[in-house]
């Protein structure tokens, strides 16, 4: 990661006060294990460049080693505070690990680095008419399955009225899923070719996003995308959950 301008934040090491990378776990100086205060961002965590399309059999195996070299078990007879590094570099490890390994949780995180508002905090911001329109057209199709069900209908007819408006749905998520790896592989390129993609993008007062800055455009236009897209398949997700609530009671 030479390349990457982050590993030029340093910090001193509290035992022998040599600079050491971000990125560094132990004081390259004196090989004390070093503090966790100064940390933010899983991807440096794990040395990894900050893109979206992850090896995981290379993040588990680096997982694996952080997690051998960071075990408690070794500093058992250390000083206080390696004692405390080794349990706080533990358990930041172990997030950073469980997010990085699923796909959504690291394009959220990604977003929450470059400093996007959380996707579940505001409604979809493209408003999609189509998207819209269905959600209206499924709200309606479940209270009319929900009064037939009431009215003494058979289960048979309850269940292919609601396979009939799933369908739709599923068809719906799974093009979104197509564009979220577009959007990824986007993102990757995005950020290999930008010399200034390692500074995360500034926002508007809000967190929102609406105004990013400090941003190459095609950057910025990435972020917004993947938000976008994020908020609408959330949409998405929970009327697949209203139909499988309804499914479950046939």
């Amino acid at each position: 990661m030479s390349s990457d301008s982050r590993s030029l934040v340093l910090e001193s090491c509290r035992h022998c006060g040599a600079g050491a990378p971000a990125e560094v776990h132990f004081c390259p100086q004196c090989d004390r294990i070093l503090s966790l205060a100064r940390h933010g961002d899983y991807f440096l965590f794990f040395g990894l460049p900050r893109k979206l399309n992850i090896d995981l059999a290379d993040l588990e195996r680096r997982f694996r080693d952080l997690s051998r070299q960071f075990h408690p078990d070794y500093f058992y007879n250390a000083s206080p505070g390696e004692r405390l590094a080794s349990l706080e570099r533990s358990s930041y490890l172990n997030d950073a690990y469980r997010v990085l390994r699923q796909p959504i949780d690291r394009v959220e995180y990604l977003l929450k680095l470059e400093g996007l508002a959380p996707v579940g905090r505001q409604q979809p911001a493209s408003q999609d008419p189509e998207l819209l329109e269905r959600v209206f057209a499924m709200n309606e199709e479940l209270d009319q399955v929900r009064a037939a069900r009431a009215a003494g209908a058979a289960a048979e007819e309850v269940g292919r009225r609601l396979e009939a408006a799933r369908r739709p749905i599923e068809a719906r998520a799974a093009r979104q899923d197509e564009r979220l790896a577009a959007l990824m592989a986007q993102w990757d390129a995005v950020m290999d070719g930008d010399e200034a993609g390692l500074k995360p993008c500034s926002t508007g007062a809000d967190g929102g996003g609406a105004a990013l800055q400090g941003c190459s455009e095609k950057k910025r236009q990435t972020l917004e995308a993947l938000r976008g897209l994020l908020q609408e398949r959330s949409y998405v997700a929970n009327l697949l959950q209203l139909v499988a609530r309804e499914s479950g009671g046939i």
